[in-house]
């Protein structure tokens, strides 16, 4: 929902550091595998309740995540970097809710629901994608891209801000979940009905 605003603003300074990075040698891939790392550490500190640095491993995992495509647009996109960049977020996005049931299993039925709810808006995200490609489709609402992207009430920014929202207040923990799972449902929905408008009729297809 603010990704497509928010672009305006994180670009511009993301493309001086992914010049600077890619002058000095440093590929997409090495930021992506970076980025990686610190979610894994995030979700290392999360399982044992150290949230104020899950937070700030979360946010160095992002930045990469960032800078990674700034390095991309500099040195050339590639699909092996849209493919890992792609996995390796959602990786990182359900692994930290699954890191915070480890710590607090008292709130494992509500980081169900929320990991479930991520599989809905994730697959749906994917499946258009897939269908929008062979049919041609494109938009750069959310910035260049590897992939074709569709819009929705629950996207990169708004899931980055929910899993901080974890990390600084812990014991919102079903609060936060039970509301975003519903956000991430109703974006599953509108994105399945987007599919169904799309889709339900012959397109370019051989």
């Amino acid at each position: 929902m603010f990704d497509g605003r928010l672009r305006p603003l994180i670009d511009p300074p993301l493309a001086i550091a992914g010049t600077w990075l890619a002058g000095r040698g440093i590929t997409a891939n090495q930021m992506t595998w970076l980025g990686f790392a610190f979610g894994l550490a995030a979700m290392a500190a999360l399982a044992v309740r150290f949230d104020g640095l899950a937070a700030v491993l979360l946010l160095l995992n992002r930045l990469c995540d960032g800078l990674d495509g700034a390095v991309a647009r500099v040195r050339g996109p590639t699909d092996l970097g849209g493919f890992l960049d792609i996995v390796l977020d959602f990786l990182v996005y359900s692994g930290l809710v699954l890191a915070f049931a480890l710590g607090r299993p008292e709130h494992a039925l509500a980081a169900a629901v929320l990991i479930f709810s991520f599989v809905g808006s994730g697959t749906s995200f994917l499946a258009f994608s897939v269908f929008a490609e062979k049919r041609k489709l494109s938009s750069d609402a959310q910035g260049r891209k590897s992939m074709v992207y569709v819009a929705g009430l629950a996207e990169g920014g708004e899931t980055i801000l929910v899993l901080l929202l974890i990390c600084c207040f812990p014991s919102l923990f079903p609060y936060i979940a039970y509301g975003f799972a519903a956000l991430c449902g109703l974006t599953t929905v509108g994105r399945i009905a987007e599919g169904i408008r799309r889709f339900g009729t012959p397109g370019s297809d051989p």
